[in-house]
Formats: C-alpha cells, structure tokens, sequence
C-alpha cells in the first residue's frame, strides 16, 4: 500500500511539473490562394494572457530570442520576400535588465508568400524556434515542425 501511495505521488508531482511547464503558444498553419500559382502561408501564434513572444526583428540591446523559421527546400515553390509579421507589435523595455524587446501578444501571423512553378499540390515545410515570456519567467526556446499544404 504504501509503495501504491509513493508512486501515486509521484505521478501526481510529475503531473504538476508537466503541466507549468505547458507552451502557452498553440500554432495554426495555413495557406490562402492569392491568384493563379501566388499563395500565403499563414504561421499564427495564439498566445495565452499574460504571455509574449518575441519579433524576428530585435534591437541591439535586446536579450529576447528572436522567432525564426527554417524552411525545407522544396524544388516546386520559390519565396517570394521574407517572412512577415502581421499583428500588434509591442516595443518593452526592461529597465533592471537594461534590455528593449519587440514582442507579440495574444496573437500575431507569420506569413510567407510563395510561388508555385507548376499547377501542382505540395507542401511546405519546416520549422518556428521561439521563446515565449511572462512578467515573470521565460520558458526555455522551442522548435515546433510545421507541414502546409499549398497548391
């Protein structure tokens, strides 16, 4: 019975960790047809209250990890320009840190525009490394892969 206690508590205890360690950041992938072969792909964060991530862009003082995306080669799309930030862009500066941030919350979209170079379906594919924070800690950085169907 006893041994039956300890792993009960055990579990639970793990069960705690798990859980405060949660992402505070749900992903939506996405794409929309622009005109014939032109799509966007939409890479949206929705955050949870009280949580940020961070630009792809940041100052030279800042300490924030910025968000990056590392697409696959795929020999059927091309990109057409560089990932932009569709959303309420927050400029924070920490005054104890002596550090500036820019940085999202509640949600924002990444979004990618690319070409087909033939009438075909493919996916994109890849991965978003981010960090998000709170007033009072920030959880390690993440890599969620990611696979958009375009075409």
């Amino acid at each position: 019975m006893k041994k039956l206690f300890f792993v009960f508590t055990a579990l639970m205890a793990f069960a705690t960790l798990t859980s405060a360690q949660a992402d505070p950041v749900s992903w939506n992938f996405s794409a929309k047809k622009i005109s014939d072969k032109v799509y966007d792909v939409y890479m949206t964060a929705n955050l949870q209250p009280s949580w940020h991530i961070y630009s792809q862009t940041q100052s030279k003082d800042a300490i924030a990890l910025p968000t990056e995306f590392n697409f696959t080669q795929n020999p059927l799309l091309t990109f057409a320009g560089k990932v932009k930030e569709v959303g309420k862009l927050e400029k924070f500066y920490d005054k104890v840190l002596k550090a500036s941030a820019n940085q999202y919350s509640k949600t924002v979209s990444f979004v990618q525009r690319v070409n087909l170079k033939a009438n075909v379906k493919t996916t994109l594919a890849g991965m978003v490394e981010y960090q998000t924070c709170d007033d009072k800690k920030c959880l390690p950085p993440k890599k969620v892969p990611f696979k958009i169907p375009v075409g």
